[in-house]
């Protein structure tokens, strides 16, 4: 008999798109003859939260715990109740007569964060056309009823997660434990109500449940243990990108009370050699890269050499059984880069595997999803590109590269062109010089609409220290090319890089305020630099400066590392001028700011000159 497979995506994950593990996996199993079936519980569960008969029930527990945080939410909980509903549908479909209905001034409630914004809904957002303008109204509206939920009835509750802060840096195993023997939540039971529908429905030999992110890992576990609870015979396996990280040294044997197998890495081998362990074609012996408990202890079982399937000879992921009329387009920011993450159905596909470059000093390059680079075809991608259209209906694709390589990048292009296939896309890059005017506006009419890329620290000092190959001159260049043609670019930014002085965070921050005047970027994120255990600054603090203070590893999580900067400044100070400053640009506005006036505290001037950007780009 063949293994029936169910893939599950477990809260909280995006809304506005389906994330694409289960995806992969259900394309790599059905190519195998494994019977396999998946489910974006996130989006399922989310959709059943939001309705007016789930609302009027939070409504009641607040009131029967007494909790009315958010008043202005609680006194007009009739009109959320009411109204919930028609909210969700337009976040679905953006349907014009709705938008008018939505935009009127009294038809939805004003909570607090309406209130907030008023302003903005006549000034900046005026500028926005009636379906956007609904939309972002529509989304106020759900995120004050998602603040009510946090605050007053389930305090793990996010829209992107869920129960992160018990996940993140969890050393020890024994936390998480504790919340699982904790009575389950209302948002629980109605996640475990939707689970145990489809259980009764079909009959199911292995649940495999991928853990992308911190925010899955208590949701996943909460799944696990009920399935254990009321359907012993189901063997369930657990892989993803949390495991692949975090769980390199596992030997806490507690969480295996819920879990039979965890996988790392690419989970097509793992997840075969899984389905052929339970059906009794292989021992355990055969299994590869996957922890086990035997005798109590937690066990590694990794047949050498592993089985590998190279990324150009892997089957098209299959979106096939997921809800795509479920998913909603939010709209939370007006920036118009910003937004793509949270509006728009994408398509996500993955170029290369791997990153080409691997060599960031932060980046977790000792890694199989970092530093195993695989390559495939231009044919190949036009092939999956046309299957995935025809399974969802979307021609929007968000390409999930480490960094998407310029060669296949121009390649892609090309074949698009030659077979006429058009898409929308998107995708991660390095700002390398290869990216020259021609390439870009080659990428703009193949569909290219934005990019986004690491500046990290805007400092050629710590760019060279990070290994990142590039430098400022370079990405101002390369960005202008790119916005020229009518490409947006989005750039991750860092501070609190070891050994990073207040001159070097001010000067960072002037370059970014000069990219965005001369509009190379439009769109940016500040993060604060975090230590991992995989990197090569956390395999080697001392020749980066810091030092390594803990936590102490008790034998189940390992990632980020706490350290002390002794010759660096005092990074966290500076989180809220540089968010205020970004926040400006990102609106383009307050570029005449001068940058002290981002901080309450006394901070050193530029050193940079006021053309430092308009010079590059001469050059």
């Amino acid at each position: 008999m063949p293994v029936n497979t169910l893939l599950i995506t477990p809260p909280f994950t995006q809304l506005n798109t389906a994330y694409p593990a289960t995806a992969y996996i259900k394309g790599f199993l059905d190519s195998k003859g494994v019977k396999t079936t998946q489910m974006d519980l996130s989006i399922e569960l989310f959709t059943a939260i939001f309705t007016s008969d789930f609302i009027d029930a939070i409504f009641k527990q607040a009131d029967l715990l007494k909790n009315y945080d958010f008043p202005l939410v609680w006194k007009q909980k009739q009109e959320y109740i009411d109204k919930v509903d028609m909210v969700m549908n337009y976040l679905r479909v953006q349907e014009v007569t709705a938008a008018y209905q939505i935009n009127h001034k009294d038809f939805l409630p004003h909570g607090h964060r309406r209130i907030k914004l008023e302003k903005d809904l006549s000034t900046e957002f005026g500028m926005l056309g009636i379906l956007d303008k609904a939309k972002h109204i529509a989304t106020l509206f759900v995120e004050e009823l998602g603040d009510f939920i946090n605050a007053n009835v389930d305090e793990f509750f996010s829209f992107t997660r869920y129960a992160e802060s018990i996940s993140r840096a969890a050393s020890s195993f024994d936390t998480i434990d504790e919340f699982l023997q904790y009575e389950t939540t209302l948002i629980e039971d109605e996640m475990l109500y939707i689970l145990d529908q489809h259980l009764q429905e079909n009959r199911y030999d292995l649940i495999c449940l991928t853990v992308p992110f911190p925010g899955n890992l208590f949701s996943a576990l909460r799944c696990a243990q009920f399935i254990k609870q009321e359907y012993p015979q189901i063997q369930i396996a657990m892989g993803g990108g949390y495991p692949n990280t975090e769980l390199r040294r596992l030997s806490d044997p507690r969480i295996f009370e819920y879990i039979d197998f965890i996988s790392l890495d690419d989970g097509e081998s793992p997840l075969l050699r899984i389905t052929e362990y339970i059906t009794g074609k292989i021992g355990v012996e055969e299994l590869e890269r996957t922890y086990i408990l035997q005798n109590d202890k937690v066990v590694y079982a990794n047949k050498l050499p592993n089985t590998i399937f190279h990324h150009k000879n892997l089957p098209a992921p299959s979106y096939v059984g997921l809800p795509h009329n479920k998913y909603l387009s939010f709209l939370d920011v007006m920036n118009p880069m910003h937004r793509m993450w949270s509006d728009g159905r994408w398509n996500k596909l993955t170029i290369s595997h791997g990153c080409y470059w691997k060599q960031c000093s932060f980046c977790d390059v000792t890694l199989d999803y970092i530093g195993n680079y695989e390559n495939t075809t231009a044919d190949d991608l036009v092939n999956k590109i046309e299957k995935i259209i025809a399974e969802t209906g979307v021609t929007g694709f968000h390409f999930v590269d480490e960094a998407a390589p310029p060669k296949m990048l121009r390649a892609l292009a090309n074949k698009l062109l030659e077979r006429k296939v058009f898409i929308t896309w998107w995708t991660n890059i390095r700002f390398e010089k290869t990216f020259t005017k021609e390439l870009c506006a080659l990428l703009s009419k193949s569909g290219c609409i934005a990019v986004t890329g690491g500046l990290e620290v805007a400092s050629d000092r710590l760019l060279a220290k990070m290994k990142k190959g590039v430098d400022i001159g370079q990405v101002a260049r390369v960005t202008k090319a790119f916005s020229d043609e009518n490409i947006m670019v989005h750039t991750y930014l860092m501070y609190g890089f070891p050994t990073e002085t207040a001159q070097e965070t001010i000067d960072s921050l002037e370059v970014v305020r000069q990219l965005f005047m001369h509009n190379c970027i439009q769109s940016g994120f500040w993060h604060q630099f975090a230590c991992t255990a995989h990197s090569p600054v956390g395999k080697n603090p001392d020749a980066f400066g810091i030092k390594v203070i803990g936590p102490k590893f008790k034998g189940f999580a390992e990632n980020d590392l706490y350290h002390e900067d002794p010759s660096g400044a005092e990074h966290h100070l500076y989180s809220q001028g540089l968010n205020i400053a970004l926040n400006n640009y990102l609106n383009h506005k307050g570029f005449e700011i001068p940058l002290s006036q981002y901080f309450d505290f006394k901070v050193p001037k530029t050193i940079h000159p006021k053309n430092l950007i308009e010079n590059f780009l001469k050059e």
